[in-house]
């Protein structure tokens, strides 16, 4: 197969949704001619008003110059027909997600385009190199799939089918910096980057939820006050709704014909059957009035405080941790190998749930209560506790006091392998791993998706480095011994890498092309 050269001036874009919209808008701002097409011919007029009033907008409030406006609006045309995008160099489907419907879509474009055109489509699940098999030539079938809302999600994933001239490819990564945007790249796989990586704060949420560890509320809670992402799975949920989000997570799961780790919850399609969708509707995991999340407050913090403290010598560092916090509220530490039996228990499990942490270490579980120390206990936002079934209520309420007792929230959860925050970020790491060890996309660029494309702290793969490939590695091999489900099966990408003390951004030395 010759390559191409590609030289992209004028866009054609078909579907003038939110996503047809949003790729004009940041396609004429940055000087290119745009021409809309729909098979509704008045949503192409409805388009071109919303770009107009849109660029209106920033003009007055000082985001975008006057000169600057009339310019990109005038580089916006309409198409009253499809054969009218036939001088296009490129033409983008933003159209609705059938196959069936893209593939016709890209038959009849093929017919009126000329060779130096590449077909590009905005796809969110479905196979590139499906929807280019509708084509007599695949080659110029590029994935171009951008987020909503297009202007503000400056990330834009460019996936190469199975038959695609490279060259396809490269020109729409220029093109993607051209508009102002940062192009990842990925094989043609289930999710692409940022979708399949997104299985783990949701997946694992869900399924934390459904095991009745803890409320929806808390468990978003921990992971934005304890675990520092900017928003718990819950509010993502509600956020992206569940009439987007919910077939996404099964198409996912049965295009990895029934991978463990992607198996949705029966949760999201019970609520989306009651219309519990989201945000839109303005009810979901939460409620909204006008516009606002309600959120129910946390009861106040027990104050009565243990008389001693055992704490394990399991994991020195987390240990360590402890006794600082203790040491500030006076209460006595109790030093002995074997407990005393008026001591409150403190265990520090990674990956066990608080009963087999319990047993493991011959402790009275009436009085045990584990506490999560994967991030930082001294100056942290949030605490997690975790009781064992046997666990009293004064045990409980103790250990609430004790570890509250300045001034830092702490959520209290039933038993779970993992607590919440181990187990989800534990397996976003490792959905990232796997992603790299299948070599979908660069480490680099699986990070990059990910902290533009979820908005998340750091990568999965720099967020496994921070929190210690062996840590996690421990995790999930905990998680899988006391559960025994093969969905918490680690990756051999982050195994070997944990075993040799790599990064896991690191790919294969061997392979590697030098600097």
């Amino acid at each position: 197969m010759t390559s191409r050269q590609y030289n992209i001036e004028t866009i054609g874009i078909v579907g003038t949704g939110a996503m047809g919209r949003g790729i004009a808008q940041i396609a004429a701002l940055a000087g290119l001619k745009v021409r809309l097409y729909d098979t509704n011919p008045a949503a192409v007029g409805a388009a071109r008003d919303y770009l107009a009033d849109t660029f209106a907008k920033l003009t007055a409030k000082g985001r975008l110059d006057q000169a600057r406006s009339l310019a990109a609006l005038a580089c916006v045309s309409g198409a009253a027909a499809i054969n009218e995008l036939a001088d296009c160099d490129l033409v983008i489907e933003a159209i609705v997600e059938k196959l069936d419907v893209k593939q016709a879509l890209f038959r009849e474009l093929e017919a009126i385009i000329g060779e130096q055109c590449v077909l590009a489509s905005n796809t969110s699940s479905l196979s590139i190199t499906a929807i280019a098999a509708a084509c007599s030539d695949p080659s110029r079938v590029v994935g171009f799939h951008f987020f909503n809302p297009v202007p503000l999600m400056k990330v834009v994933e460019v996936i190469d089918g199975l038959r695609g001239d490279p060259a396809a490819g490269d020109a729409l990564m220029q093109l993607a910096r051209r508009v102002g945007h940062t192009p990842v790249r990925a094989k043609d796989m289930p999710g692409f980057i940022v979708n399949h990586a997104g299985r783990g704060m949701n997946t694992e949420g869900l399924r934390i939820a459904g095991e009745g560890v803890a409320e929806f509320v808390d468990i978003d809670r921990i992971m934005r006050e304890q675990a520092g992402f900017r928003l718990g799975p819950f509010e993502l949920l509600d956020l992206t709704a569940l009439d987007v989000s919910h077939p996404v997570m099964e198409s996912i799961y049965h295009q990895f014909y029934e991978e463990p780790r992607f198996t949705p919850s029966p949760i999201t399609g019970t609520r989306l059957a009651g219309g519990l969708i989201g945000r839109k509707t303005g009810e979901g995991f939460y409620r909204y009035v006008d516009g606002q999340q309600q959120v129910p407050a946390e009861a106040p913090a027990p104050t009565a405080l243990p008389q001693r403290v055992w704490v394990s010598r399991q994991h020195a560092c987390a240990r360590d941790a402890v006794l600082q916090l203790v040491a500030k509220t006076g209460v006595a530490l109790d030093e002995g190998d074997t407990p005393a039996a008026d001591s409150l228990l403190i265990v520090t499990p990674f990956g066990l749930d608080a009963t087999t942490a319990a047993v493991e270490e011959g402790l009275d579980a009436r009085r045990v209560v584990a506490i999560d120390a994967l991030f930082p206990l001294v100056g942290a936002k949030r605490r997690t506790l975790m009781t064992t079934p046997a666990t009293s209520r004064e045990t409980r309420d103790a250990a609430h006091a004790l570890f509250a007792a300045d001034g830092v929230p702490v959520t209290v959860i039933r038993d779970s392998t993992g607590f919440v925050a181990q187990r989800v970020v534990a397996t976003i790491v490792n959905i990232g791993c796997d992603i790299a060890q299948r070599q979908i996309a660069s480490p680099q660029d699986i990070d990059l998706a990910v902290t533009l494309g979820l908005g998340y702290p750091r990568g999965p793969l720099a967020l496994g480095d921070a929190l210690g490939a062996s840590t996690i590695l421990t995790i999930l091999r905990n998680i899988l011994k006391v559960l025994g489900d093969p969905r918490y099966r680690p990756s051999p990408w982050l195994a070997r890498r944990a075993q040799l003390g790599l990064s896991l951004t690191q790919g294969d030395a061997a392979t590697e092309h030098p600097q």
